[in-house]
Order: structure tokens, then C-alpha cells, then sequence
């Protein structure tokens, strides 16, 4: 018999019947012992090594749906073959309804034996399809619970690396900052407070994942809503109103950094030709599309520029406007209707590639 042979327990009071049994079984490759009692049966089962149970309704301590009971409640509950009379129809529905895999009318003068050896070979085969169910499932849970703690353990990893470029970008930032306000030069002390804005977007993005539960996304809007507070001191410093209307919009980490140096250089040129003797209002914008795009903007009221990047063309901040608008999957335009300049991206929100038509 595969996997050896399998153990069977019959619990009858009728001892000529079960030696007789016994002696059949064991000819099939069954190892088998006896029980004449209810009581006798559960302390044989609580012992260990039984594959199945051949269990007769009546014995003489209590009938077998008190032993069946006994047995379901087991932690691994064994399958029982219930013996009933012929007369006894309404008892081995009761006993299927308690949870016997099958029952056999006790006659043996018919093909009670048969029909046992039938019913057993069939308990057997379902005890082992349950049990290697059984094993694949807790093969799945591990693996899953394996997976899980990898996760976790790169999940960690993950916010630690953050941690750590965002302190390092910090430092980064003290230095272009004492470097700024230590230059004799305007334009030197401009361009190292530039660079300090561009890299405060990158260092941005860092912080916010070193505290997000989930590292693989980032929430765009509230993203820009703290980029934008960082810019406003120096922005409103220098006359214009800085302000932010977003929608609620997901995106990966990579695409946020591009999206934050996009908008902090837009916000840059802004400031330094919309309003070059006034004041005046520069707006960001990101407007959920539909499921798939979403549009980034960045708009004043001031005298204009001819690409919405720098006046300089092919300078430094045309050059990087150009180059996050293609890691954004897009392409910076200007709406040659605004009064003022009003340099718009849309871009496919998730994954990587180019944006979709709205």
C-alpha cells in the first residue's frame, strides 16, 4: 500500500465480527485494532498512528455518534466509517451530518465486506488529497509570510537609504546656503540659491518617503504642498504670491523628484521675469485628468516669456525644464492664450510611460 500500511481501528463490541474484519482487512494490506467499547476506542485514537476509524453505532457504553463527536473534536479528526443496521437509515444520515466520510449497512450475509473495503479505500485516498491540501496551503502561507517579512525587511532598508540622502541632502543645502550669503556677487549668490531650491525638491521627496508606510508611491499633491512652503519665504521675498491647487494624484518616487525640480524651475523663472518692477500671483497647478493622466502647471500674470522656461535660450533652466518633462514621459507647452506665461505637462499618472490623451 503507498506511504505503508494504513492503520485501522474497529470500534465493535461484536468480537467475532471484528476479528473476523481484522483478519479480512489485514488480507488487503491493512493494519488493524480492535475496540469493544466507545471509551476504549477514543483512548486507542488519543495514542496516535490511526489513518481511519470503522465505528458501529451501537456499543455498550454509548452509541457512536457520542464517540463520532468525540473524534470531530479532535485536532486532526480522522475519517470514520459508520456501521449501522439496515433498519437504521435515519442514523447514518445522522452520522454523515456529524461528519463521517461514509457508512455501511452492517450485514454479513450481503457485501458488507466488500462494500467496507470500498468505503475505506475511498476514506483513505480523501484523508491523503485533504492532508497534501492541507500541506500546500501552509507551504503558500509560509511563503507568503515570507515574502511579507522580506517586504518589511526591504521596506526598512528602504526608508533608512532615504533617511540617510535626505540628511545628506540637508547638509548639501547648508552649504550652497552659507556659500549663497557669503557671495559678493548677485549673480553667483542667484545661482547657488537656484541651486539650493532644485536640490531642496530632490532632498523633498526623500523626507517625505523616509516617513511614508509605503515606498513605492508618493502623493503628488501633498508632496508639492510642502515643496511649495519651502519656496514661498524666498518667492514672496521677492514680491510674487506663491500659491498651489492640487488634486489628489499618485505617482512613483522617481517621476515625483522630476516633477518637483520641474515646477521649483518653473517657479524660478517665474519669479525672476514675470514681475521684474511689480508684484503679482504665481500658481501651481495639478489637475487629476482621468484615471490614467494628470496635468502639472505653473502660471503668471507677468510680461511674458517666449518658452516658458528662461529667457536665455538653451540656458540651464530651459535645459532642465526639458529634461524632467521627458522623465515625466511629456513635453513642456505654453498656452499661447494666457495673458501672461502658462507652461502646462500632462503626463500618465502610475506608470512610466508617455502620457495619454485626455
Amino acid at each position: 500500500m503507498p506511504g505503508g500500511a494504513k492503520h485501522i481501528i474497529l470500534i465493535d463490541d461484536d468480537v467475532a465480527l471484528a476479528r473476523l474484519l481484522r483478519k479480512e482487512l489485514e488480507r488487503h494490506g491493512y493494519k488493524v485494532s480492535i475496540a469493544a467499547s466507545g471509551a476504549a476506542g477514543l483512548t486507542r485514537i488519543a495514542e496516535g498512528g490511526i489513518d481511519v476509524v470503522v465505528l458501529d453505532h451501537r456499543l455498550p457504553d454509548q452509541d457512536g455518534l457520542r464517540v463520532l463527536a468525540a473524534i470531530q473534536q479532535l485536532p486532526e479528526a480522522l475519517p470514520v466509517i459508520y456501521l449501522t443496521a439496515s433498519a437504521e437509515a435515519s442514523v447514518a444520515v445522522a452520522a454523515l451530518r456529524a461528519g463521517a466520510a461514509d457508512y455501511v449497512v452492517k450485514d454479513v450475509s450481503g457485501d458488507f465486506r466488500t462494500l467496507l473495503l470500498h468505503a475505506l479505500g475511498s476514506a483513505v485516498a480523501a484523508a491523503a488529497t485533504r492532508r497534501a491540501r492541507e500541506m500546500a496551503e501552509e507551504e503558500v502561507r509560509a511563503a507568503r509570510d515570507r515574502f511579507k517579512a522580506l517586504a518589511e525587511e526591504r521596506a526598512l532598508l528602504m526608508r533608512e537609504v532615504n533617511h540617510r540622502v535626505s540628511n545628506s541632502l540637508a547638509i548639501v543645502i547648508s552649504l550652497l546656503r552659507l556659500h549663497a550669503s557669503r557671495a559678493q556677487q548677485p549673480e553667483v549668490s542667484g545661482a547657488l540659491s537656484d541651486a539650493e531650491a532644485r536640490i531642496q525638491a530632490v532632498a523633498r521627496v526623500h523626507r517625505h518617503l523616509d516617513t511614508s508606510d509605503d515606498i513605492r508611491s508618493v502623493s503628488l499633491e501633498l508632496y508639492l504642498k510642502s515643496l511649495i512652503d519651502d519656496l514661498r519665504q524666498s518667492i514672496e521675498e521677492g514680491g510674487a504670491e506663491l500659491t498651489l491647487d492640487a488634486d489628489p494624484v499618485e505617482i512613483d518616487p522617481d517621476r515625483a523628484v522630476a516633477a518637483g525640480v520641474l515646477v521649483t524651475e518653473l517657479v524660478i523663472n517665474a519669479k525672476k521675469h514675470a514681475y521684474p518692477a511689480s508684484k503679482g500671483q504665481i500658481r501651481v497647478g495639478l489637475r487629476a485628468i482621468n484615471a490614467h493622466s494628470a496635468e502639472l502647471s505653473v502660471e503668471d500674470d507677468g510680461i511674458g516669456s517666449a518658452n516658458g522656461a528662461s529667457s536665455a535660450a538653451g540656458g540651464l533652466g530651459t535645459m532642465i525644464i526639458q529634461a524632467m518633462g521627458v522623465k515625466l514621459g511629456g513635453k513642456i507647452v505654453v498656452d499661447p492664450s494666457h495673458n501672461g506665461t502658462r507652461a502646462m505637462l500632462t503626463f500618465a499618472r502610475g506608470g512610466h510611460g508617455p502620457s495619454e490623451a485626455p
